[in-house]
């Protein structure tokens, strides 16, 4: 089977398909629907990933516009996982966002090498730090 993906910057998800994919990545966010559908529809930036009309991948960006570019989100269904969608969706943000003075994410341990190729150093001696409301981490 040849899997075509379609990638796309439209903001007509559907919030169950929304909900079906952080579910299956078991993002705690996904027990916030409204709160969560409301931040990936405000993002600076929103791509999503379909295969067909099932989503499978999304990242969003969260942006002053003009230095500083923050990713709180990449998921890819974990059934297709491992083929080069999160690195689409990557490689979509740097053609927008890759001239500014800072881009900023916090991976996960699993998620660290994905970033590191895609250019990602850590940042210098400064610690990641926050008030989480979630359990996953």
């Amino acid at each position: 089977m040849i899997m075509t993906i379609t990638l796309t910057d439209h903001r007509e998800i559907p919030l169950a398909a929304i909900l079906d994919l952080y579910h299956a990545n078991q993002w705690s966010s996904a027990e916030k629907p409204t709160a969560l559908y409301q931040a990936l529809m405000h993002s600076h930036t929103l791509l999503s990933a379909w295969d067909g009309d099932r989503l499978v991948g999304i990242g969003n960006a969260i942006s002053d516009g003009y230095l500083v570019v923050y990713y709180p989100h990449l998921l890819v269904h974990p059934a297709y996982q491992g083929q080069g969608i999160g690195r689409m969706i990557m490689e979509k943000m740097q053609e927008k966002y890759s001239h500014f003075h800072m881009q900023i994410l916090t991976a996960d341990s699993e998620a660290v090498g994905f970033y590191q190729r895609m250019g990602f150093v850590r940042a210098g001696r400064t610690e990641p730090m926050w008030i989480y409301q979630g359990e996953e981490h």
